[in-house]
């Protein structure tokens, strides 16, 4: 008998008030989890739970016996970490990425990475569309807050900076605009999102509240390199995550925008591109999936104060 199932369910069950929302919760069809209930009132020779069409109430045994039980799911959890925190890291990791992020920050990290866990073999899945962890053999995945679901367990490892920029042929030509209300009367070149046909909206904060620059969509694509190369070459603006950016920007070949207002204080900012670690289920957060995601999180702190530092002295150089 799967004692420790059994009071999982029993605990779903009451911290949830229902039969059907444990069910929900476990994935399992409600009669399974009615029948685990009985189970272990069976094995237990007590009644737990008074159930009624309408009503569950705890019995005074079920009380006792909830208050005596419900740390258990967690200590297990807590001691499956600890061990796994402790294990070496080694053996295979997959990590899946967007293609962007893959190619500009995760691939040139990865012989830094390997030096510093020579035991770990890594596989880089680098792609736009949503992946399934489970049949694809994903250990943990990096996502912008656009791919996040509710079915993974996501931790914010970094804030990276968007940058709106052009090409000095197209500014010279079209002019520079000077607020976000502005780019309505510019040729913008948005990006697509594969998975869903949505466009990433150009968001900013301003004084504490989010909006969305009206835009003009002259040209639209769902590869970020593209769009960066038709802004190199002066057909419009552009909005890039700041490590696509910032080596354009320093050669010259791309003009940074608004930085007159972004640098008059907090009362308007862009809003930052978002990086989360997505695991499946915390019990895959293992000493390898840990090290990865810390290695990671160390690296964009870096880099993040870097790009802000180019930007500022960009700006200055303006």
């Amino acid at each position: 008998m799967d004692m420790l199932g059994l009071i999982s369910n029993f605990i779903r069950v009451v911290e949830n008030g229902s039969i059907a929302a444990a069910a929900r919760m476990k994935g399992m069809s409600p009669a399974a989890v009615s029948q685990s209930l009985s189970r272990l009132e069976t094995h237990l020779g007590v009644r737990l739970l008074s159930r009624t069409t309408r009503i569950m109430t705890l019995t005074e045994s079920g009380k006792r016996y909830f208050e005596k039980v419900r740390h258990i799911p967690r200590d297990i959890e807590l001691a499956s970490h600890s061990a796994a925190l402790e294990a070496k890291p080694q053996g295979p990791l997959c990590i899946a990425t967007t293609a962007a992020f893959g190619r500009y920050v995760i691939a040139p990290l990865m012989p830094a990475f390997n030096d510093a866990f020579p035991d770990i073999d890594i596989e880089l899945m680098s792609t736009d569309r949503n992946v399934d962890h489970r049949l694809e053999g994903v250990d943990v995945s990096i996502r912008i807050e656009a791919q996040l679901n509710d079915q993974l367990i996501a931790r914010k490892i970094a804030s990276l900076p968007f940058v709106f920029c052009a090409a000095p042929a197209y500014l010279d030509r079209a002019g520079t605009p000077l607020s976000p209300e502005e780019l309505s009367h510019h040729a913008c070149l948005v990006f697509r999102y594969p998975t869903d046909g949505r466009f990433l909206p150009w968001k900013f904060i301003v004084k504490g509240q989010s909006i969305s620059a009206k835009l003009n969509p002259r040209f639209i694509s769902d590869d970020i390199d593209i769009i960066t190369n038709i802004a190199v070459n002066g057909g419009g603006i552009a909005r890039l995550a700041s490590f696509v950016a910032q080596p354009l920007i320093a050669s010259g070949q791309l003009i940074p925008l608004f930085e007159s207002l972004l640098n008059e204080g907090n009362d308007f900012i862009s809003s930052p591109m978002n990086i989360y670690a997505c695991v499946n289920e915390r019990s895959a957060l293992n000493s390898k999936v840990t090290a990865f995601i810390t290695f990671l999180e160390t690296a964009l702190a870096s880099k993040g104060d870097a790009h802000l530092k180019m930007s500022a002295l960009t700006s200055q150089a303006n």
